[in-house]
C-alpha cells in the first residue's frame, strides 16, 4: 500500500532568512503558493512522521507554475531528516539534513503560469524507519549547484506528495 503526505504551502515553515514568499491570489480559484525566486537560494520545511514506512525512497511529485517565465528549466533540490523518537540521542535542535536529491524540469512552454509536475525521486533518507519525525526541506536550485535553473521570475509551489510504499 501506498503512503502519500500531501504538503501545503500554508503549512511550509522558514528560517529567518532566503525564504519563499507565501502568496494568495485570488482569481476565480483561490491559489496559495509559495514563490521561489530565480536568483536568491530559498528553502522551505515540511514536518510529518513517516506512518507504514518499510524501505526505499520517497517519491516527490512537486506541482508548480511559473509566475512569469513560459520557458527554460527550474531545478528542485530536496533533503530529508528523520529522528527515532525514544532511541536517537541526537538533540533535534541540531540535527542535520542528508545529502540533498535533485531534479531538472522544463517548462512545457507558451503559457505563462501554466501547471506543471515534477518527480524527485528522495534516496537519501537519513536511516529513516517507520514512525519516525521527518523534517523535509525543498528549494530551488539559484544558485546553480546542481545544473542550470534559467528560467527567470519565481517558480510557486502549489502542492507537494511525499509518497511511499
Amino acid at each position: 500500500m501506498t503512503t502519500i503526505h500531501t504538503l501545503l504551502p500554508e503549512e511550509g515553515v522558514f528560517k529567518n532568512a532566503n525564504f519563499p514568499q507565501f502568496k494568495r491570489i485570488n482569481g476565480t480559484l483561490p491559489i496559495t503558493s509559495l514563490m521561489y525566486d530565480a536568483s536568491t537560494q530559498q528553502t522551505a520545511y515540511w514536518r510529518f512522521v513517516a506512518r507504514d514506512y518499510v524501505s526505499g525512497n520517497f517519491t516527490l511529485t512537486i506541482y508548480w507554475y511559473a509566475d512569469t517565465a513560459s520557458s527554460a528549466s527550474v531545478i528542485w533540490e530536496a533533503q530529508l531528516a528523520a529522528i527515532t523518537a525514544n532511541v536517537d540521542s541526537q538533540n533535534v535542535e541540531t540535527k542535520s539534513l542528508d545529502t540533498l536529491n535533485f531534479v531538472q524540469d522544463t517548462h512545457l512552454g507558451t503559457t505563462g503560469q501554466r501547471v506543471h509536475k515534477t518527480t524527485l525521486t528522495l534516496s537519501n533518507m537519513n536511516s529513516l524507519g517507520d514512525g519516525d519525525l521527518c523534517w523535509l526541506s525543498v528549494a530551488r536550485d539559484a544558485d546553480g549547484t546542481n545544473g542550470t535553473d534559467d528560467m527567470s521570475g519565481d517558480a510557486a509551489v502549489l502542492l507537494i506528495e511525499v509518497s511511499y510504499d
